[in-house]
Protein backbone atom coordinates (compact mmCIF):
# COMPACT_ATOMS: atom_id res chain seq x y z
CA UNK A 1 0.00 0.00 0.00
CA UNK A 2 1.25 3.64 -0.40
CA UNK A 3 1.05 6.22 1.88
CA UNK A 4 2.24 9.71 2.75
CA UNK A 5 3.31 10.95 5.99
CA UNK A 6 2.35 14.67 7.06
CA UNK A 7 3.71 16.90 9.69
CA UNK A 8 1.11 19.60 10.99
CA UNK A 9 2.35 21.61 13.68
CA UNK A 10 4.53 18.73 15.42
CA UNK A 11 1.49 16.66 15.17
CA UNK A 12 2.55 13.92 12.43
CA UNK A 13 0.17 11.82 10.58
CA UNK A 14 0.40 8.64 8.31
CA UNK A 15 -2.10 9.32 5.52
CA UNK A 16 -3.84 7.11 2.23
CA UNK A 17 -6.58 7.38 0.15
CA UNK A 18 -8.92 4.41 -0.77
CA UNK A 19 -12.36 3.89 -2.34
CA UNK A 20 -13.56 1.62 0.85
CA UNK A 21 -14.24 2.45 4.44
CA UNK A 22 -13.73 -0.15 6.94
CA UNK A 23 -12.78 -0.46 10.45
CA UNK A 24 -8.69 0.41 10.12
CA UNK A 25 -8.08 0.62 14.33
CA UNK A 26 -5.68 -2.16 14.15
CA UNK A 27 -4.02 -1.05 11.10
CA UNK A 28 -3.45 2.69 12.81
CA UNK A 29 -1.71 0.68 15.80
CA UNK A 30 0.49 -0.91 13.23
CA UNK A 31 1.29 1.80 11.29
CA UNK A 32 1.90 4.68 14.17
CA UNK A 33 4.06 2.45 16.20
CA UNK A 34 7.21 4.76 15.95
CA UNK A 35 9.50 1.24 16.48
CA UNK A 36 8.01 -0.87 14.31
CA UNK A 37 5.99 1.27 11.79
CA UNK A 38 5.75 4.36 10.28
CA UNK A 39 5.61 6.17 13.47
CA UNK A 40 2.83 9.23 13.85
CA UNK A 41 0.45 10.60 16.59
CA UNK A 42 -2.80 9.49 14.22
CA UNK A 43 -3.54 7.31 10.92
CA UNK A 44 -5.91 9.85 8.28
CA UNK A 45 -7.92 7.46 5.52
CA UNK A 46 -9.76 9.26 2.88
CA UNK A 47 -12.68 7.85 1.17
CA UNK A 48 -15.17 9.49 -1.50
CA UNK A 49 -18.17 11.39 -0.39
CA UNK A 50 -20.86 12.20 -2.15
CA UNK A 51 -21.74 15.92 -0.87
CA UNK A 52 -18.13 16.56 -0.58
CA UNK A 53 -14.83 16.60 -2.04
CA UNK A 54 -13.99 13.53 0.36
CA UNK A 55 -14.82 12.24 4.25
CA UNK A 56 -12.03 11.25 6.53
CA UNK A 57 -11.50 8.37 9.02
CA UNK A 58 -9.17 9.36 11.78
CA UNK A 59 -7.27 7.00 14.65
CA UNK A 60 -5.31 7.74 17.00
CA UNK A 61 -1.82 5.83 17.57
CA UNK A 62 -3.94 3.33 19.70
CA UNK A 63 -6.59 2.55 17.64
CA UNK A 64 -9.26 4.40 18.96
CA UNK A 65 -11.82 6.60 16.19
CA UNK A 66 -11.56 10.64 16.93
CA UNK A 67 -14.14 13.15 15.72
CA UNK A 68 -12.12 15.78 14.71
CA UNK A 69 -8.22 16.64 14.63
CA UNK A 70 -7.01 19.94 14.07
CA UNK A 71 -4.08 19.69 12.86
CA UNK A 72 -4.92 16.54 11.22
CA UNK A 73 -7.71 18.73 9.22
CA UNK A 74 -5.15 20.57 8.02
CA UNK A 75 -2.68 17.83 7.08
CA UNK A 76 -5.72 15.87 5.49
CA UNK A 77 -6.92 18.83 3.25
CA UNK A 78 -2.92 19.66 1.70
CA UNK A 79 -2.51 16.10 0.99
CA UNK A 80 -5.98 16.04 -0.66
CA UNK A 81 -4.75 18.78 -3.09
CA UNK A 82 -1.73 17.58 -3.95
CA UNK A 83 -3.52 14.47 -4.41
CA UNK A 84 -5.74 16.09 -6.64
CA UNK A 85 -8.95 15.17 -4.51
CA UNK A 86 -9.55 19.12 -4.28
CA UNK A 87 -9.01 22.52 -5.06
CA UNK A 88 -7.32 24.96 -3.18
CA UNK A 89 -10.35 25.24 -1.12
CA UNK A 90 -12.51 22.15 -0.44
CA UNK A 91 -14.86 21.31 2.82
CA UNK A 92 -14.49 17.82 4.01
CA UNK A 93 -16.83 15.60 6.17
CA UNK A 94 -16.02 13.84 9.29
CA UNK A 95 -17.90 12.84 12.38
CA UNK A 96 -17.31 16.24 14.16
CA UNK A 97 -19.31 17.95 11.08
CA UNK A 98 -17.78 19.57 7.70
CA UNK A 99 -14.93 20.91 7.70
CA UNK A 100 -13.93 23.93 5.27
CA UNK A 101 -10.46 24.47 4.14
CA UNK A 102 -8.07 27.09 2.34
CA UNK A 103 -5.04 25.67 0.94
CA UNK A 104 -2.06 28.78 -0.29
CA UNK A 105 1.33 26.31 -0.97
CA UNK A 106 1.88 24.68 2.57
CA UNK A 107 -0.56 27.39 4.45
CA UNK A 108 -3.50 26.15 5.23
CA UNK A 109 -6.41 27.46 7.29
CA UNK A 110 -9.59 25.57 8.31
CA UNK A 111 -12.75 26.37 9.95
CA UNK A 112 -13.63 24.55 12.35
CA UNK A 113 -17.15 23.28 14.02
CA UNK A 114 -19.06 25.95 16.06
CA UNK A 115 -17.50 25.49 19.46
CA UNK A 116 -19.75 24.09 22.52
CA UNK A 117 -19.84 24.82 26.54
CA UNK A 118 -19.52 21.57 28.14
CA UNK A 119 -19.90 22.81 31.77
CA UNK A 120 -19.25 26.34 33.91
CA UNK A 121 -15.96 26.69 35.12
CA UNK A 122 -15.21 24.56 37.66
CA UNK A 123 -12.02 23.99 40.09
CA UNK A 124 -10.26 20.92 40.58
CA UNK A 125 -7.14 19.51 41.46
CA UNK A 126 -5.80 23.23 42.47
CA UNK A 127 -6.52 24.06 38.76
CA UNK A 128 -9.81 26.12 37.23
CA UNK A 129 -11.37 24.67 34.24
CA UNK A 130 -13.06 25.19 31.45
CA UNK A 131 -14.66 22.85 29.66
CA UNK A 132 -15.47 22.88 25.77
CA UNK A 133 -16.13 20.99 22.91
CA UNK A 134 -14.19 22.02 19.51
CA UNK A 135 -14.69 19.23 17.71
CA UNK A 136 -13.55 17.07 20.82
CA UNK A 137 -13.95 17.83 24.28
CA UNK A 138 -11.27 19.41 26.02
CA UNK A 139 -10.30 21.06 29.34
CA UNK A 140 -8.66 24.06 29.52
CA UNK A 141 -6.66 25.74 32.37
CA UNK A 142 -4.59 28.92 32.10
CA UNK A 143 -1.26 29.18 34.43
CA UNK A 144 1.17 31.75 35.29
CA UNK A 145 4.04 29.21 34.75
CA UNK A 146 3.68 26.30 31.94
CA UNK A 147 5.95 24.52 33.84
CA UNK A 148 3.19 23.42 36.24
CA UNK A 149 2.24 21.43 33.51
CA UNK A 150 1.53 18.01 34.91
CA UNK A 151 1.33 14.42 33.12
CA UNK A 152 -0.55 13.03 36.80
CA UNK A 153 -2.95 15.58 36.77
CA UNK A 154 -3.44 15.53 32.78
CA UNK A 155 -4.02 11.88 33.24
CA UNK A 156 -6.23 11.95 36.09
CA UNK A 157 -8.45 14.92 34.99
CA UNK A 158 -8.60 13.30 30.99
CA UNK A 159 -9.64 9.67 32.43
CA UNK A 160 -12.55 11.50 34.82
CA UNK A 161 -14.11 14.01 31.87
CA UNK A 162 -12.89 11.51 28.64
CA UNK A 163 -11.34 14.72 27.77
CA UNK A 164 -8.26 16.18 26.46
CA UNK A 165 -6.74 18.05 28.99
CA UNK A 166 -4.59 21.56 28.12
CA UNK A 167 -2.59 24.39 30.15
CA UNK A 168 -2.59 27.47 28.86
CA UNK A 169 -0.91 30.93 29.31
CA UNK A 170 -0.90 34.15 27.38
CA UNK A 171 2.25 35.75 27.07
CA UNK A 172 3.47 39.03 24.95
CA UNK A 173 0.06 38.68 23.26
CA UNK A 174 0.56 35.14 22.19
CA UNK A 175 -0.88 31.98 23.35
CA UNK A 176 0.97 29.50 24.74
CA UNK A 177 -0.53 26.08 25.24
CA UNK A 178 0.36 22.05 26.26
CA UNK A 179 -1.65 19.43 25.66
CA UNK A 180 -2.35 15.71 26.97
CA UNK A 181 -3.85 13.96 24.36
CA UNK A 182 -6.94 11.20 24.78
CA UNK A 183 -5.48 8.37 22.52
CA UNK A 184 -2.00 9.30 22.74
CA UNK A 185 -2.06 9.30 26.76
CA UNK A 186 0.65 12.09 26.79
CA UNK A 187 1.93 15.02 25.85
CA UNK A 188 1.90 15.97 22.18
CA UNK A 189 3.56 18.69 20.52
CA UNK A 190 0.56 20.23 19.09
CA UNK A 191 -3.05 19.83 18.98
CA UNK A 192 -5.33 22.48 16.86
CA UNK A 193 -8.56 21.24 18.50
CA UNK A 194 -6.76 22.01 22.07
CA UNK A 195 -5.39 25.02 20.95
CA UNK A 196 -8.60 26.23 19.65
CA UNK A 197 -10.36 25.08 22.58
CA UNK A 198 -8.33 27.17 24.72
CA UNK A 199 -8.28 30.20 22.25
CA UNK A 200 -11.67 30.09 23.01
CA UNK A 201 -12.05 29.73 26.42
CA UNK A 202 -9.79 33.09 26.95
CA UNK A 203 -11.55 34.99 24.42
CA UNK A 204 -14.85 34.16 26.54
CA UNK A 205 -13.62 34.18 30.10
CA UNK A 206 -10.36 36.31 30.05
CA UNK A 207 -10.96 38.98 27.05
CA UNK A 208 -8.50 37.11 24.93
CA UNK A 209 -8.35 39.66 21.14
CA UNK A 210 -10.33 37.72 18.77
CA UNK A 211 -7.04 36.95 16.41
CA UNK A 212 -3.84 35.64 18.31
CA UNK A 213 -0.61 33.84 17.47
CA UNK A 214 -0.39 30.63 19.68
CA UNK A 215 2.65 28.71 19.76
CA UNK A 216 2.16 25.06 20.89
CA UNK A 217 4.95 22.68 22.47
CA UNK A 218 6.77 22.29 19.08
CA UNK A 219 7.04 26.00 19.25
CA UNK A 220 5.93 26.36 15.69
CA UNK A 221 4.00 29.56 14.99
CA UNK A 222 -0.29 29.62 14.25
CA UNK A 223 -3.12 31.63 14.34
CA UNK A 224 -6.00 31.53 15.10
CA UNK A 225 -9.11 34.26 14.80
CA UNK A 226 -12.75 34.14 15.67
CA UNK A 227 -15.15 35.66 13.05
CA UNK A 228 -18.94 35.18 12.91
CA UNK A 229 -18.90 32.47 15.84
CA UNK A 230 -16.64 30.35 13.88
CA UNK A 231 -12.54 29.22 14.86
CA UNK A 232 -10.06 29.80 12.47
CA UNK A 233 -6.90 27.81 12.08
CA UNK A 234 -4.12 28.67 10.18
CA UNK A 235 -0.48 27.12 10.14
CA UNK A 236 2.15 25.36 8.03
CA UNK A 237 1.64 21.81 7.24
CA UNK A 238 5.03 19.86 6.33
CA UNK A 239 4.80 17.05 3.46
CA UNK A 240 7.50 14.69 4.93
CA UNK A 241 7.43 11.38 2.60
CA UNK A 242 5.71 9.35 0.49
CA UNK A 243 6.54 5.23 1.10
CA UNK A 244 5.50 1.89 -0.19
CA UNK A 245 4.26 -0.32 3.01
CA UNK A 246 4.28 -4.28 1.84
Amino acid sequence: MQLSKYNASGNDFVIFHTFKSEDRSQLAVSLCDRFNGVGADGLIVLVPDSNSDFKWEFYNSDGSSAAMCGNGSRAAALYAFKNGLCKDECEFVTTAGVIKAKIEQNLVEVALTTPKKLSDEFSELGFDWHFYDTGVPHLVTFVNDLSKFDLQTSATMRKKYNANVNFAKLENGILKVRTFERGVENETNACGTGMAASFYAGYKSLKFAPNLKVNPKSGEELWMRFEDEVIYFKGMVKHCFDTTIY
